[in-house]
This record gives structure tokens, sequence and C-alpha cells, in this order.
């Protein structure tokens, strides 16, 4: 699967079971298992590269896990075989002593339409289905969770709340287009809200931040790589500066704990506990007057 065209370096590498013509209808999800044994061998080669270089991560990425109708699928056999193919990664993992981290990286569609990785929510199912919870965390990337419709601090969000972010890809797309164009950042509104997410929940674990991107076709002298990887780096750095302020200097983390207050005690304490049952709560809410309505702030938090 699970295997990109970006280019490779020591700290994410993965191999390209995509481009090739064999892998039109899936890698790992292939009704040919001859294609299986295809993508079986290159990831294979890819992980005693990446141990051979002291890699930190290996990445999976489904590029063409999915499908394009379901008249012709069998979706539960495509799916136990991804499973199948994710749970001999990790005994391969074992076997050669690789001590970094298995990462699976959600991408929604393009170019295949239905994909099984098409989220982090969907990622987490695939790993929970083969029960590999403790072995494979995630890779995020910005333009891969605004084409699931989602924005990049939720998928980061998700991923946290399950234990399950890894490493992040910082390359974003462009709002217009329902492509991957994979530009380098340039939002610090956007970093910012995610770094605040990544460091209230204590800062990555083990992971990084990967400018899995590339400059823009008109960008032809060789400067233009230097300036979006500057430009790049600059923004984080900024962003990390207000995030500190926000944090640090500011009521933000105050405001959040204030929202949340009432499950600190009282019946919002037990029913975070599991001290409560629904007839406890219909008990409970029978007795009741309408609920206080409660503000959620958000152009305060927004500002």
């Amino acid at each position: 699967p699970l295997y990109s065209s970006a280019a490779s370096d020591v700290y994410k590498r993965q191999a390209n079971a995509f481009s090739h013509k064999r892998y039109m209808g899936g890698a790992s999800t292939n009704p040919d298992p001859e294609v299986f044994a295809y993508v079986a061998a290159q990831v294979k080669d890819c992980m005693d590269v990446t141990m051979r270089l002291g890699g930190q991560n290996y990445v999976l990425w489904g590029g063409r896990e999915g499908y394009e109708t379901i008249l012709n699928t069998n979706m539960k056999l495509e799916m136990n075989n991804l499973s199948r193919f994710l749970e001999l990664v990790v005994e391969y993992k074992h076997k050669i002593g690789f001590t970094g981290q298995i990462l699976l990286e959600p991408k929604p569609h393009e170019p295949t339409k239905h994909q099984y990785d098409f989220d982090t929510a969907a990622c987490l199912a695939l790993i929970r289905k083969a029960g590999l919870e403790k072995e494979i965390k995630l890779n995020i990337e910005v333009n891969h969770a605004t084409l699931s419709g989602h924005n990049f601090e939720h998928e980061i969000a998700y991923a946290i709340s399950n234990n399950a972010l890894g490493s992040i890809d910082i390359n974003r797309g462009d709002a217009l287009l329902g492509w991957d164009t994979d530009q380098f950042p340039n939002n610090i509104y956007e970093i910012v809200e995610s770094l605040l997410v990544i460091i209230r929940s204590g800062g990555l674990q083990g992971g990084g931040i990967n400018f899995d991107a590339k400059t823009r076709r008109n960008s032809t002298d060789l400067n233009d790589l230097f300036y979006s990887h500057i430009g790049a780096i600059d923004l984080f750095a900024r962003s990390l500066l207000i995030t500190e302020k926000m944090l640090n200097n500011s009521e933000y983390s105050k405001l959040i704990e204030e929202r949340y207050s009432s499950f600190d005690s009282g019946k919002g304490k037990d029913f975070e506990d599991g001290k409560i049952s629904l007839d406890g709560l219909h008990f409970y809410a029978s007795n009741l007057k309408e609920a206080k309505l409660i503000s959620g702030k958000q152009e305060l938090f927004e500002n």
C-alpha cells in the first residue's frame, strides 16, 4: 500500500507502490496475490534500507488502497488483506530489530475514489482491526486533511485523543483545488492552532515535522528552493513563539478549563468516572430545570 512517490530520506522512508501500472487495482488490496507479493518485496527492501540508514520512522501510505466501484469489489476481503499486510510489516520490524516507529498516513482520495485510509478515524479503524494499536501510529499531512473535508488541527487532535499521533507532514494544499498540491506552509494561523493542540498534549512523541513538499512548477530558480524552506521554518519558529505566549501569558488554557469545569465535580465527575448509569442520568435529568446556556466564546478564542 502505503507508499508514496514522494522523495525519501532518513527521517521518513516510503516505498512507491503507487506509480507502476501493476498497482492500478491496489497494492496490498489488489485482487491478484502476485501484486501482493511485489509490494511486500518492495516494502521489505525499503525497511532494510531504512534500518541501515538509521531511520526514525517508516511510513505506510496507501495511495491506491481503495476502489472505484463497489460493483466489482469484495471490500471485506480487501480490508482483511490490508489488515494482514500491516501485521506482516510489524512482524518484520521486530524480526530485523528496527526500533523506529511504523506510521500510517491517511489520505482520502486522488486517484482512488474510495480509499480505506480516508482520514485519521478510518486509519485507526484499520489499525484496531489488526490489533496493532501499540505498534502503529499516524503521520498526518495538512493537504490530506483538507482533502478529507477536515482541517489539519482536527486530524491532529483526533489522533492525539486516541494516543496515535506519530509525526506530521506539513505540506499544504490550495483551498480552491481538489487535489494534493504539496505546497510549503504559509498560514501562521493554521500552524498556531496545530501547535496549540500538539504542545498542550505534551508534544510530538518520537516523530517530527517533515516538509514533504515541492516548489511550484513556475519556480525555476535554485533560490526558490531556499525561499520555500526558509519561509516554512521561519513560519514554525514564529508560530512556536506565539503558541508559547498564548499558553503562558494569556487566559487561553484557563478558559478551556472553565468551559469543562462541570466535569470536575458532582454528577459530571460521576459520569466521567463511570459511576452513573443511564437510569441514574434519567433520574437526574427529570429533576432538572432547563439546562443553562454556556457560551463557547468562539470569537474570543479566535481573536
